[in-house]
């Protein structure tokens, strides 16, 4: 992907509608905005999954030479230009699996903490893959957490102490999205590999396992509109609100509206129907994104660590400290 941007950036375009598109794209291109090279990106792994001739014969696990991949790439543009700009016109869409792994860990250290089955609300949650992170495992060291059998099994490079052994217990799952993708549709699950790139097989994997076991359709809709009426109570379960990479993208008003009912609805937990809010989400530090957990009833703030923002590796405390 690194040799495919760099071409991108370089080389000269052929005479296509879609480079007209491109080159003539209205505000900013880059990954603070519109990501555009990454929805030419999507477009064209989409295509190579699909089977283009073209690009099948210069995509991995071939190694090319820039000129060879250039003109496999000119031909899709020029040949393609249909799917290629009908495919930029949504925002790039991913779901990664890998980032289970603080969704595991964080059960765990909620079935010992309260002892409780667990329904969990997502925001943010796409395809609804992470929406299925009790059946995922995660290996650290010779320990398996998670499921007993797991769906697929994740390996980050872990810092820190392990969570506890307690595997948790999810009786309902429920997630909301503005563009939910279902994987059970062909072109969406499309969608959810096209963002994982050639040159990343194990990753493809992982994605397909979860995709095979996803079995929740995601709701459309505003997140906070969702879940405010999932906010009450049920006698002898947690509830587990969560986001991974998603909340730090809501307009602010909507943040804050959601923080304002979801400690609202914290204030009334009790010992029998606690409520945790989970995040994976960046604080702007130097190194992967905050693991941050707050529960009630008594309102607590916890440190749990930090994460890479794919889930290759996990510097967990536990709260312990940090």
């Amino acid at each position: 992907m690194g040799q495919l941007m760099r071409l991108c950036a370089t080389c000269d375009w052929p005479d296509c509608a879609v480079t007209s598109r491109i080159f003539d794209w209205p505000g900013e291109i880059g990954p603070r905005d519109q990501s555009v090279p990454l929805r030419l990106a999507g477009a064209l792994h989409a295509l190579y999954l699909q089977g283009d001739k073209g690009l099948s014969a210069a995509y991995p696990p071939h190694q090319i030479d820039d000129k060879t991949l250039w003109k496999a790439v000119s031909t899709a543009l020029t040949t393609q230009t249909s799917f290629i700009d009908d495919w930029i016109n949504n925002p790039p869409q991913t779901n990664e699996v890998r980032r289970a792994i603080t969704l595991i860990s964080v059960g765990h250290w909620l079935a010992d903490r309260f002892g409780l089955p667990m329904r969990v609300s997502e925001l943010g949650a796409s395809g609804g893959l992470n929406l299925h992170w009790d059946r995922y495992g995660m290996r650290v060291g010779g320990q398996v957490f998670g499921a007993a059998e797991p769906a697929l099994t994740l390996t980050p490079d872990w810092s820190g102490p392990l969570p506890p052994e307690r595997r948790p217990l999810v009786v309902s799952r429920a997630g909301v999205d503005l563009n939910p993708l279902d994987p059970e549709r062909p072109a969406d699950a499309l969608r959810l590999q096209a963002y994982l790139w050639p040159d990343q097989p194990e990753r493809m994997a992982l994605t397909r396992a979860a995709i095979a076991a996803a079995s929740t359709r995601v709701s459309q809709g505003d997140a906070i509109d969702w879940l405010a009426p999932r906010l009450t109570h049920k006698t002898g379960q947690l509830h587990l609100i969560y986001s991974t990479i998603a909340w730090q993208y809501f307009p602010t008003a909507k943040q804050e509206l959601g923080a304002r009912l979801i400690a609202k609805a914290g204030a009334t937990a009790t010992a029998n129907t606690p409520q945790a809010w989970f995040t994976m989400e960046s604080d702007g530090g130097a190194r992967g994104a905050a693991l941050t957990l707050r529960l009630w009833p008594g309102d607590l703030t916890i440190n749990l660590g930090r994460a890479d923002f794919h889930g290759r590796w996990m510097a967990w405390t536990g709260g312990l400290s940090g």
